[in-house]
């Protein structure tokens, strides 16, 4: 039954008119270009859309992270719960469309996305260059990522 639930919510995740266009633009870059230059590719667009959507100040991790999902309850991107570790931010995004537009096949490269979103955020507000988010490890199955930004 829980596959099913995740999979229906899926299916919600991305406009019907946009999903089976998207596979095919997602199955045909897949053909010429390697999942690093795909993620590279992906991390650039976040990068233009962090651009676009520029955070408010947040004066603490609470604020940042209400900040955020304002923004992604606006555009229907999930949400994302930051929390603090001795080294590193921990930014775990739930329910991006991203396996629903590209496919699960092609979620090791799409998450690069929401990677060149959130640095480029943390950047607008003063991060330092020397700190970086990072994917870890791969979305989990029901499309959880789970980012990291620090050294």
């Amino acid at each position: 039954m829980e596959s099913a639930v995740l999979s229906h919510l899926n299916d919600r995740l991305c406009a019907s008119q946009w999903r089976e266009a998207l596979a095919a633009f997602a199955q045909e870059l897949a053909q010429d270009l390697t999942p690093q230059r795909l993620r590279t590719l992906m991390r650039r667009a976040g990068e233009r859309f962090a651009a676009a959507h520029v955070l408010p100040q947040a004066a603490s991790i609470e604020d940042l992270q209400s900040a955020i999902n304002h923004l992604w309850q606006t555009v229907d991107w999930g949400w994302v719960t930051i929390t603090e570790a001795d080294d590193h931010l921990a930014l775990t995004h739930y329910c991006a469309p991203l396996r629903a537009a590209f496919g699960a096949e092609h979620m090791a490269w799409s998450s690069g996305f929401l990677e060149g979103v959130y640095e480029l955020w943390m950047r607008q507000l003063g991060a330092d260059s020397q700190l970086h988010v990072a994917q870890p490890q791969a979305a989990n199955p029901d499309g959880t990522i789970v980012y990291r930004f620090g050294r």
